[in-house]
């Protein structure tokens, strides 16, 4: 229960619910962000998020692990109320050091920050008169929030608060008291937007339930006390919507979560992923382990490419240390931006849309190719209404290209392509922002594409996840099933008999390849035959094998950790 709050906190409150009831009619409150602070975070294109709190004492995911003690909210953890709720007494970081966090940040060439001031499970970083359950009724005793906020000043490193507008140990919230909730809320908003300086993003979360916020007037708040803040589009999210659509026009961009967003130069976009091999948020333990730097690369190189942010998450330790090995990951990472930079920051995505060769960046009148699987000796790609003047290879070799009034074509001998990403600088007579975006030219046309296509189970029987998700050459779309499911198949009609040979198929991220036992087969004489047998389907396999005829074939997965899922599969004829 939260503790009964004196009189003087009560005014306060009283306070906050009477600026949410009439503020959200100020005709100075800004509907939008300050259009330059606005660019600077669409410029900055990398930025570091932090889940961190007394939970990481668990080794636990943040919120979703504690127990439910109100059954308007999602999360059913195994960490009993009265024991997550009291981790903040032994909550003491003492090697917590935010500039040392800020130099980190630097060193991976992110631009901006993002911590968890509140998470679900309503524990506050920094020192509040409206809850003290806060991080000054631990044994740290020190703001979090303020500490890092002067730190990120120091080092003009833009700095945001994750908040969430929900509150899981809450007992008002999403009752007929609900109102009560909500001034408490505002409230806390109030404290993080008013006591730390400058503050340039806001970023509020969502559960799936009914958003009971006062919205119009939590904007309006945000909006007053920082005119120049950035806000994400979680706050008004709820049970029949998701995380890429944008509902009030307060809000300035959608997040993808946990996936790369499509390519979208209409509406601002920022995917937020983890760093932890697992996918989880907070600190999951020595154990928990970081993506490769090639799929931290891949996460940007996509999402600059898709006209989109890189939101990248690191889970603290319980003394407040960022654990060595993130550390390492996210210094390599840096290391390359400092060579390659200039085709991510500051950039849009295009005009070349992403395909299987990688994505287009632009600026001024530079295209930067971002080349990650060649389809042969030369790289093929849709004429453009431009005169390419300059070819330079930034990661060294002698590019070449031809223009002609059908297509471009990049050149660069073998040995100076590079597995991660081969950058080719496309030097043009006039702005690449004036190009449309286009579509990339297909290497081959998949026998699978568009092709009707059945599964043996689907998530939660959504559309959005069905089998054609597999078959449509779009990678940003996939095929999933429901979680437990440890044996699954694909099946996918080719409409007539057709020779093939080869097999491409692509499972992504790490946290999600998740096949161990598969085989490809086809239909023949009444029964299934294998052309292809494998274990361990990593990101993505490419194989041949020896050339069949058939018209029904399938991805038999005999074995799977968990709820298998296939971005793309596709065959094509005898190389």
């Amino acid at each position: 229960m939260k503790t009964i709050l004196h009189t003087g906190i009560l005014a306060i409150l009283m306070i906050a619910l009477a600026f949410s009831r009439h503020s959200g009619a100020c005709a100075e409150t800004p509907a939008k962000a300050n259009e330059q602070s606005f660019q600077e975070w669409r410029d900055a294109r990398f930025g570091m998020f932090i889940h961190w709190g007394p939970v990481s004492l668990t080794e636990k995911e943040i919120s979703w692990s504690r127990a439910n003690s109100n059954p308007m909210c999602p999360n059913h953890g195994p960490t009993p109320v009265e024991v997550y709720d009291n981790l903040y007494k032994q909550f003491n970081p003492t090697k917590f050091d935010a500039a040392q966090w800020v130099a980190v940040a630097r060193a991976a060439g992110m631009k901006y920050m993002i911590l968890t001031a509140k998470h679900c499970d309503g524990f506050l970083l920094w020192d509040s008169k409206v809850d003290d359950y806060n991080i000054m009724h631990s044994p740290f005793k020190r703001d979090v929030c303020g500490e890092l906020a002067k730190a990120a000043h120091d080092a003009e490193m833009r700095i945001g608060w994750y908040f969430s507008p929900m509150d899981w140990r809450d007992p008002d919230f999403r009752t007929e008291r609900n109102a009560s909730f909500v001034a408490r809320m505002q409230g806390e908003v109030r404290e993080l937007l008013t006591n730390y300086g400058r503050i340039d993003v806001q970023w509020f979360d969502w559960d799936a339930g009914r958003p009971m916020y006062d919205q119009p007037a939590t904007y309006a708040l945000v909006r007053k006390l920082q005119p120049k803040i950035t806000i994400n589009n979680r706050l008004d999210l709820g049970p029949e919507n998701n995380d890429r659509q944008i509902l009030s026009p307060q809000a300035d961009y959608y997040t993808p979560e946990q996936s790369v967003g499509a390519y979208d130069d209409q509406r601002p976009w920022e995917s937020c992923m983890t760093l932890s091999r697992r996918g989880q948020w907070s600190w999951g333990g020595p154990a928990d382990g970081v993506k490769t730097f090639a799929e931290c690369m891949n996460m940007l190189i996509r999402c600059a490419g898709g006209d989109g942010n890189l939101l990248l998450n690191v889970g603290p330790t319980p003394t407040g240390e960022i654990a060595p090995e993130q550390v390492g990951r996210l210094k390599e990472i840096g290391e390359w931006l400092a060579k390659y930079g200039e085709s991510i920051y500051g950039t849009r995505g295009g005009p070349f849309r992403p395909g299987r060769f990688g994505v287009s960046t632009r600026k001024a009148q530079t295209i930067y190719l971002h080349i990650q699987r060649w389809p042969g000796e030369t790289l093929s790609l849709p004429a453009i209404p431009a005169k390419v003047v300059g070819c330079v290879a930034l990661t060294g070799g002698p590019a070449t290209f031809r223009q002609t009034d059908d297509l471009l074509e990049v050149t660069l001998p073998a040995r100076d392509r590079h597995e991660l990403d081969t950058i080719i600088a496309l030097e043009l007579d006039r702005p690449a922002g004036t190009i449309a975006s286009m579509a990339p030219l297909t290497e081959t046309h998949s026998l699978t594409a568009g092709k009707k296509a059945t599964a043996s189970n689907v998530y939660a029987n959504m559309a959005e996840y069905g089998p054609d998700k597999a078959v449509d050459n779009n990678s940003e779309t996939r095929w999933a099933t429901d979680a437990g499911t440890k044996a699954a198949w694909l099946e996918v009609d080719l409409g007539q008999p057709v020779a093939i040979g080869r097999c491409f198929i692509e499972q992504s991220f790490p946290e999600l390849q998740r096949v161990r036992k598969f085989a490809i087969e086809f239909w023949k004489d009444g029964k299934w035959e294998p052309c292809y047998v494998g274990e361990n389907l990593g990101a993505t396999l490419d194989v041949t094998f020896s050339p069949v005829t058939a018209q029904r074939v399938r991805l038999n997965i005999a074995e799977a950790t968990d709820g298998p899922t296939i971005w793309e599969f596709e065959l094509y004829p005898p190389k």
